[in-house]
């Protein structure tokens, strides 16, 4: 095993940003929507619209820094041992078995991952930020007095917010989850915090990989 260096600076700063600010707009959003009560209904809602503007500045800049650094490659989908991929995290992480994919300084995420990440990100998000912000000004006049977003119903507003809300939950206690599956349990929450991950030599990989085929080969001729 040796150190690589995979999580930069920003990228860490980015992620644990992210995720207090998700869980701090759940918990004062389902206040808000009447679930429990613990900072009342004003303050939840102001607290949640301003945790709400400080999540939108954080995604412009995170969008401009993976533009910048080319970090957006990591997300480029692809079906290479998508299959074997599923088929580990469904039944062979429980049975003992390796990673089908293996983690590397040039590619972070696996066939799986991609498709998960990207679609939190084109999709998931979008949604939920989009209807938040039509929620927020429905019904607002401009300077020309002209109804701005009123003619759009508001409880459609809501379900769709509702909704990106659920899913936003589920997709953080999932990937809260699916954190355990490293080389340890912690392997992967240390690595976001300090940005170095234990990785398996190439040439340690490489030398097991022709002993296997040396194995072969052997039983084959015998």
């Amino acid at each position: 095993m040796r150190k690589i260096y995979v999580y930069k600076k920003f990228e860490r700063f980015w992620h644990w940003s992210q995720a207090i600010l998700i869980i701090f707009l759940a918990l004062t959003g389902f206040e808000v929507h009447g679930s429990f009560e613990i900072l009342g209904f004003e303050h939840a809602a102001r607290y949640h619209r301003t945790a709400s503007w400080m999540l939108i500045v954080l995604i412009i800049f995170a969008i401009f820094w993976h533009i910048v650094t080319g970090e957006w490659k990591q997300y480029v989908p692809t079906t290479k041992k998508l299959k074997e991929q599923i088929m580990f995290y469904a039944f062979g992480m429980f049975t003992g078995k390796n990673h089908p994919t293996k983690k590397t300084e040039v590619s972070k995420l696996n066939p799986l991952q991609r498709l998960v990440y990207l679609s939190f990100k084109l999709f998931l998000v979008p949604v939920t930020i989009l209807s938040g912000i039509v929620y927020m000004f429905h019904k607002t006049i401009d300077h020309n007095n002209v109804v701005v977003v009123s003619k759009i119903p508001l409880e459609a507003v809501a379900f769709w917010h509702t909704l990106g809300a659920f899913l936003l939950v589920v997709f953080l206690i999932v990937h809260v989850y699916m954190t355990t599956t490293g080389h340890t349990p912690t392997s992967n929450i240390k690595a976001m915090i300090t940005g170095y991950e234990d990785m398996e030599d190439e040439e340690d990989d490489n030398t097991s990989e022709k002993d296997e085929t040396i194995g072969k080969l052997k039983k084959q001729k015998s």
